[in-house]
């Protein structure tokens, strides 16, 4: 491995990689940060979790100059979602140089959007769509732009995003920098390539490890309303020592970690809308033991470095198969076993057998655990204190105290009665989630509408989902009438 100190990074960027704790490098950084740092134009193809943002990220923070208040490097992505994530990781990459990043996307207030870009930010990150709007606004110049970066290219294929890329790729001066980065290089991106990029050097990355064989994995089989009751039962049985629970969205994750602690069980949850000092302190809570579960979002997730979980639990299932191994990931560490549950709706099972054909391995199924097994788990739980304290045999303090109650009663009520007393009998407490619409089945899909910019795209590509947590919004600037209806539902 080549550590980041040898790519030839300034010092202020690498005060930023030591606070964020990234010592060596991965294949595809390595490669690419030097050729980037020559001002090169770039084809890298990587897939999804080789740490593409940090290698196109850091070479142009590198060249950000902070005392110009313009617009110097522009980032094109695919989804909302990846905006936000690549947003952040800029920003913490960008700390030490004092780097102003924006993000902008559908389905944000665009009027909010325009009062931000007035604060002259030095990178924008944004979805072909929103760009393209302020663009036409003229809210948005890229006229002192050196680096353009299209991150995921051809899933801004398949979305049908090629048209907006180009013309935004034309708003920008010739003299640039262009890094173009996607998994696959189909016809139409070589092509793009060609006529926007200036003998582009290409680094091909082979895809990381898919799957931890130390993991056990299973799946169970569960309808929206009975999941919640599902993983408190399985917390019951399973007594986790540490464990994530990962939800779709940042309400589900708020929702799931109140529901937690409603039940007794000593949860946080960790999601994009936090500030970093309130994660540092989630985060450290959860190493030193004083919360149990984390609950988390993929985004948030990503970079954690956490020993000791010992199980992951899959709430909701990701979207994508990169995000299952990722988020699994997080178990099974430094030679350790570990365990992952995914909960799945019946009409979710092509999404399982996809991560199951990218991970090379099949998962078991387990039935839904009932109450009486979860009482079960918590009573063996007792019983193992119980012999482990036994085996210990630091027990003289309480001799007398043990004679006095045999000689009152039954031996046999005795132990029935401290049972009861050390067992944490499941709790029954009713909580209200909002109800998440199942991804859709592959039978539904759809390419992607550039007139009404829908797509049910499942694995493989990042379309918006009918039913998804927010509506996506035109490059046109207006909002799409077909939003997702939530149901409360109050789960006992």
């Amino acid at each position: 491995m080549t550590k980041f100190q040898d790519l030839g990074i300034s010092p202020a960027t690498m005060k930023s990689l030591k606070r964020m704790g990234f010592e060596e490098s991965t294949p595809i950084q390595a490669e690419t940060i030097p050729l980037s740092l020559q001002n090169k134009d770039l084809i890298g193809q990587a897939q999804t979790g080789t740490g593409k943002t940090a290698a196109f990220g850091i070479p142009m923070i590198d060249k950000i100059d902070y005392e110009k208040n313009v617009i110097q490097g522009i980032v094109i992505a695919p989804t909302r979602e990846l905006a936000i994530q690549v947003s952040e990781e800029l920003y913490k990459i960008g700390f030490g140089k004092r780097t102003r990043v924006l993000s902008i996307y559908g389905g944000q207030d665009i009027n909010r959007q325009i009062r931000a870009l007035k604060n002259r930010p030095h990178i924008i990150v944004g979805t072909p769509g929103r760009i393209l709007d302020h663009i036409n606004r003229k809210t948005l110049r890229l006229d002192h732009v050196h680096t353009a970066i299209l991150d995921e290219a051809d899933e801004m294929l398949n979305m049908g995003f090629i048209d907006d890329i180009e013309s935004i790729l034309s708003s920008i001066p010739e003299e640039r920098q262009t890094l173009l980065f996607s998994a696959t290089m189909p016809p139409a991106i070589q092509k793009m390539a060609e006529r926007f990029m200036k003998d582009p050097q290409i680094v091909r990355v082979k895809a990381k490890e898919m799957t931890v064989p130390l993991i056990e994995q299973y799946y169970i089989e569960v309808q929206e309303k009975n999941k919640f009751d599902v993983l408190t039962r399985l917390l019951d049985i399973q007594s986790p020592e540490l464990a994530i629970v990962f939800g779709r969205t940042k309400r589900r994750v708020d929702e799931l970690s109140e529901a937690l602690n409603l039940r007794g069980y000593m949860a946080e949850g960790i999601h994009g809308d936090l500030s970093q000092a309130k994660r540092i302190s989630v985060l450290r809570k959860f190493k030193e033991g004083s919360i149990d579960v984390l609950v988390a979002t993929d985004v948030a997730a990503r970079g954690l470095d956490i020993s000791g979980v010992t199980h992951v639990y899959n709430f909701d299932i990701p979207q994508d198969p990169e995000s299952y191994v990722h988020r699994i990931g997080r178990t099974g560490r430094a030679g350790k076993e570990g365990v992952a549950m995914t909960f799945i709706n019946p009409r979710e099972k092509s999404y399982l057998r996809v991560v199951e054909k990218t991970t090379k391995k099949q998962m078991e199924r387990m039935e839904a655990p009932t109450l009486d097994e979860a009482l079960e788990g918590q009573q063996k739980a007792v019983i193992e204190k119980v012999e482990q304290a036994l085996e210990e045999n630091h027990l003289q303090y309480y001799q007398q105290s043990a004679e006095d109650l045999l000689e009152k009663h039954d031996p046999k009520a005795v132990v029935q009665a401290l049972m009861k007393l050390m067992t944490k009998e499941p709790d029954t407490t009713p909580v209200k989630l909002t109800e998440e619409k199942p991804l859709p089945s592959k039978r539904d899909r759809r390419p992607y509408d550039r007139n009404n910019n829908q797509s049910r795209g499942g694995y493989g590509q990042r379309g918006r989902q009918k039913g998804s947590y927010k509506p996506r919004q035109s490059h046109s600037g207006k909002r799409n009438q077909q939003t997702s209806k939530t149901n409360s539902n109050s789960y006992r």
